[in-house]
């Protein structure tokens, strides 16, 4: 993905046939407008040549400080919070009963309402978590227990409750879904946090400690039972650790598929009830599925079959309470926000609850929102600008296939297949999902929020052995991001991320192939990255290179591997080349391409310097302003040891020194810091 780190991902089969975008009674508020190009964010003081992203940002820097709900801080979140407070108002209007309404209104009003709603929410505490909390009380034996999970788990989208269990386009035969299992269990962001021994490290995880036991104390444990559980959890929780793959692992696709029958799961992990789990997830005749990492199951099944029941309960109260505490009241919230906003990210305050709910309903009910939001935002027009732009990209790609000296001709000829398949989505899916079968209820948040998640997992599960719907979305049209998917082998860019600041067709197209173009050949580049070049044109998990041709591929990606590892991410954390390798290199091919593409557009075109900027130096610093960002130190050490993107600073810098062609915009001299000696320089494509 071109930006943003871990997504929650919506995949859908839509439900109906496209229909107009439904019309807000009361007209919304525009986006504020801020130029694709803003030369008050720039500080010329500063020598390009030794720090272009300060160069670029700097004074976007001073000018944004990172306001207290926030961790990071940039212009990508900047216009995401201007698009939630644009949705804010169209949500206020729906949640009102005395306005004229259509269904899908009514729909989106009520959920927001609900989660407005307060000083319900407060009287009710954890009431809303006792039916569960009873329920898993209850069990005698593993069947209960996979019986209770399975009801968990389709309330849930989060693989905390001891693993994850979805669908997914299955990697020998993309044109089908499967079951797929995979690793979960954790409470802490990332395997690592569990095992590494340095101080911050374990520092982090006595706050973990102190942060279950506080949760559990709400529930009504006393001190001791509280801190007792902490232990237990942690225990569980190290062990899982201990089997999951490494981030770095995880990036290898072959690590990750392993197509196993239900008779094969059995035999893997036959501590746990598989067979009463599917059939509590609607899935009884499931015969094939992806266990994702089976050193994980194996560590389950030996944790089911050496723990007492007892044991598995506490562990698993602790993961539902921690689910939904944010959901609950506000001292729920709270402590929830305790740990995961200020000591995982440092921020000084939880965001106000029209954000909040905001989110959710983005998340629930996305598209029913997206509609509203493209009829208002999104114009055919734009809708144009953007595949023309997005052709302009893909011909100067196919250009490069045909001519890369070090590509043979055998992947060269499927490479160029693989182009030609590749899917253009822009701005919303051509079918609207259809969330009328959900009872949203005007008085019962945590309700409609279980009913919502409800709904998606059993869409979800419902797709499987069914063929893949390639029309899917896995992001909402108001969202501020954009992505490549390998199985699917499509890009998508929602409308969200074609607004000014980083699309403006208001002005000359230098900044728009910088900032939009470098977007697009990010995405593109990734269908050819580390990962994304082991998928076939049809998304299948083919092997389609010469051995000699993917040893130079991968010679030529280490060098970029090895550049970003030199880079300090925070205090003594270095960038992870080997975790932020694919994005990397995405940054820098999707940079050439948009290059090279604003260079072929404009050929017939007389270009003159605009804001003191030549026009090969607003491509430059179109592209480094969308980079611009402050972020919070808690947020840098996270990012740096989970985030498959390198710092913003690097994402900008790491890039330019690779590109002759800006040392020569700049008159850089040899020797200076945004330079390389021309035999140093990494290039792929």
């Amino acid at each position: 993905m071109r930006r943003l780190p871990l997504l929650v991902l919506l995949l859908g089969c839509i439900a109906r046939a496209a229909e107009p975008p439904v019309a807000s009674e009361t007209p919304l508020p525009m986006l504020p407008y801020t130029p694709g190009l803003d030369p008050r964010f720039m500080d010329r003081t500063v020598d390009p040549c030794v720090d272009f992203y300060a160069f670029s940002c700097a004074g976007w820097q001073k000018l944004n400080p990172i306001p207290p709900d926030q961790s990071t801080w940039s212009v990508y979140g900047k216009l995401s919070e201007e698009i939630e407070r644009h949705l804010w108002a169209l949500l206020r209007t729906a949640a009102d009963p005395s306005a004229a309404r259509s269904p899908v209104q009514v729909q989106l009003g009520s959920y927001f309402g609900a989660c407005m709603d307060e000083p319900r929410i407060e009287a009710l505490g954890a009431t809303p978590l006792k039916p569960a909390l009873a329920d898993l009380a209850e069990v005698k034996d593993r069947k209960g227990l996979a019986r209770w999970l399975a009801t968990q788990h389709m309330e849930s989208s989060t693989s905390e409750l001891l693993f994850g269990f979805s669908s997914e386009q299955d990697a020998s035969d993309a044109t089908q879904y499967l079951a797929g299992v995979y690793a979960g269990g954790l409470g802490l962001p990332d395997r690592d946090d569990y095992l590494d021994q340095d101080t911050k490290s374990k520092e982090l995880r006595e706050k973990y400690r102190a942060h279950v036991a506080t949760l559990l104390g709400l529930l009504g444990d006393d001190a001791a039972t509280a801190a007792g559980t902490a232990a237990l959890v942690m225990d569980i929780e190290t062990t899982l650790a201990r089997a999951s793959l490494t981030r770095v692992e995880r990036r290898d696709p072959y690590a990750i598929f392993h197509r196993k029958t239900v008779a094969e799961l059995g035999k893997l992990a036959p501590a746990f009830d598989w067979k009463t789990y599917l059939a509590g997830m609607g899935v009884p005749d499931t015969r094939v599925l992806n266990v994702s990492q089976p050193k994980f199951l194996q560590a389950v099944n030996a944790q089911l079959a050496k723990r007492p029941l007892a044991d598995w309960k506490r562990y698993l109260r602790w993961h539902l309470a921690n689910t939904q505490a944010r959901y609950l009241s506000r001292a729920f919230a709270d402590e929830d926000f305790a740990f995961r906003g200020k000591v995982l990210f440092g921020t000084e305050e939880q965001a106000p609850r029209w954000k909040r709910c905001v989110r959710w309903v983005d998340r629930d009910l996305g598209e029913a929102l997206g509609q509203v939001f493209v009829q208002k935002n999104f114009s055919p027009e734009l809708k144009q600008k953007t595949l023309e732009m997005v052709q302009h990209i893909e011909k100067e790609m196919e250009s490069d296939l045909r001519t890369l000296a070090w590509m043979s001709q055998p992947t060269r000829a499927r490479a160029l297949e693989k182009l030609a398949a590749m899917a253009n989505n822009i701005g919303y899916p051509d079918k609207w999902r259809d969330y009328a079968s959900i009872k949203i209820a005007p008085d019962d948040f945590r309700g409609n929020v279980a009913r919502s998640m409800r709904f998606e997992t059993a869409r979800q599960l419902g797709r499987i052995g069914k063929p893949a719907d390639r029309g899917e979305w896995e992001m909402t049209p108001q969202s501020v991001n954009a992505y490549y998917n390998p199985s699917m082998n499509g890009m998508n860019f929602p409308a969200g991320i074609l607004q000014p600041p980083l699309f403006d067709p208001k002005i000359d197209a230098a900044p728009g192939y910088g900032n939009t173009g470098g977007t697009i050949g990010h995405e593109l580049t990734h269908g050819f990255d580390d990962e994304g070049r082991q998928y076939d044109a049809k998304g299948n998990l083919k092997d389609w290179w010469t051995k000699e041709d993917a040893a130079e591929f991968s010679r030529r990606t280490a060098c970029i591997s090895d550049q970003f590892s030199g880079y300090i991410a925070v205090d003594d954390v270095h960038v992870n080349g080997k975790l932020t390798i694919g994005e990397d290199v995405a940054d820098l091919g999707g940079l050439i391409l948009a290059y090279r593409a604003w260079k072929a557009s404009t050929a017939s075109v007389r270009l003159m310097p605009i804001d003191g900027l030549t026009p090969d130096q607003r491509f430059f610093v179109g592209n480094a302003q969308w980079a611009c960002t402050n972020m919070r130190p808690e947020a840098m050490r996270l990012l740096a040891r989970t985030d498959p993107h390198s710092p913003p600073r690097y994402r900008v810098n790491g890039l330019v020194v690779n590109m002759p062609e800006f040392g020569a915009a700049f008159s850089c001299k040899p020797g200076q810091p945004m330079t390389k000696p021309p035999e140093k320089v990494c290039n792929v494509w």
